[in-house]
């Protein structure tokens, strides 16, 4: 049998998940919607690995629409004895029978910008009412920092207390989405008890990652994977930060089984990079043969944009952190994906 790829990640996942969180879906029934993305092929990995290991029986039912292209995406996951493929939509799947104790919405619809906002609403509702008709313990909501609009330039980290500001064109439809999710857990928590967990997600480095699909830094390194100069749209000063994708994995089965009822937490990094500085990291570890272009001079007295999260609360109360540095990370992600091309 062919070695797993991600068994030293896979080993971190366990690593630093406590051992309560992993007694706590033994022998349980999972929902997941948004299981095939980023989110979900970490959340699948792990669960499997878990699974295999500590003898959990529980079971991941994941809903998918193309189920055919998740088999040719991760088929060892697809196969995998505690996961089950779910055809079906979002906004109107039918609901499986049974119990489930917890139920993951992740669930996005990005292929349709003008409907996105009716769309992630119809989901998310539907997936409440799916929770409460089965009887779940818990539904953990992937929101985003999107739901804060710009971080104001001077505010260094954002926590979960900010109120956010509106955007000068208008909250966009995926960060009203977010936004009016969230409320709607609040809602269906006030109106029929279901306990709900939100983690508001900011930017992320490792395998499944897309190398082409607006992640500035999966950009980066699918650009310097085929010897491509490294583009940078702006100026290079936004400063971000990437939370690597096996603390994801930790982070958010911590969130659903130990985070506060009705709490949101952030999930990320806190330490920050530019945008640029970013762009030179991957060029340095991935392909230092590879030029860097940058679109924009830097107009001179303007602070630079900032999309960081404070994470406090998430280190405070559940003992999280960002363990795996950026530079592991890049180095990680890009091997992957070069393991995916042989």
């Amino acid at each position: 049998m062919q070695a797993n790829p991600l068994a030293a990640d896979l080993d971190h996942v366990l690593t630093h998940t406590a051992a309560d969180v992993w007694d706590a879906l033994r022998g349980q029934q999972i929902f997941i919607t948004g299981g095939t993305g980023f989110y979900g092929c970490w959340l699948l990995e792990s669960l499997a690995c878990a699974n295999d290991r500590l003898e959990l029986g529980a079971k991941a039912h994941v809903l998918t629409r193309d189920p055919a292209a998740f088999v040719e995406k991760a088929p060892h996951l697809a196969r995998h004895a505690s996961i089950q493929l779910v055809a079906g939509d979002a906004r109107n799947f039918e609901f499986p029978g049974g119990e489930f104790a917890y139920v993951i919405h992740g669930a996005i619809d990005y292929a349709s910008p003008t409907d996105l906002f009716r769309d992630a609403m119809e989901a998310t509702q539907r997936t409440l009412n799916f929770a409460i008709r089965a009887g779940a313990r818990r539904i953990l909501f992937a929101s985003s920092g999107a739901v804060y609009g710009p971080q104001p330039a001077g505010l260094a980290l954002v926590d979960e207390d900010f109120a956010g500001v509106p955007p000068a064109g208008g909250w966009s439809a995926y960060a009203r989405a977010k936004r009016e999710g969230e409320n709607l857990c609040a809602s269906y928590r006030d109106a029929h008890g279901l306990s709900s967990v939100i983690a508001r997600g900011f930017a992320f480095v490792g395998p499944y990652l897309p190398l082409h699909l607006g992640s500035a830094i999966g950009n980066f390194i699918g650009d310097a994977l085929q010897n491509r100069p490294i583009e940078i749209r702006g100026d290079g000063t936004p400063l971000r930060s990437y939370l690597y994708g096996a603390d994801l994995a930790a982070w958010l089965w911590t969130i659903l089984l130990r985070g506060v009822d009705g709490r949101s937490y952030n999930v990320g990094s806190d330490v920050a990079i530019a945008v640029g500085d970013a762009a030179r990291l991957v060029a340095e570890i991935v392909n230092p043969n590879v030029p860097i272009r940058i679109a924009a001079q830097p107009l001179a007295g303007h602070l630079p944009a900032r999309y960081v999260p404070s994470i406090d609360r998430a280190r405070s109360e559940l003992g999280l952190q960002p363990w795996t540095d950026l530079r592991e990370g890049i180095n990680r992600t890009a091997n992957w994906h070069r393991a995916q091309l042989k």
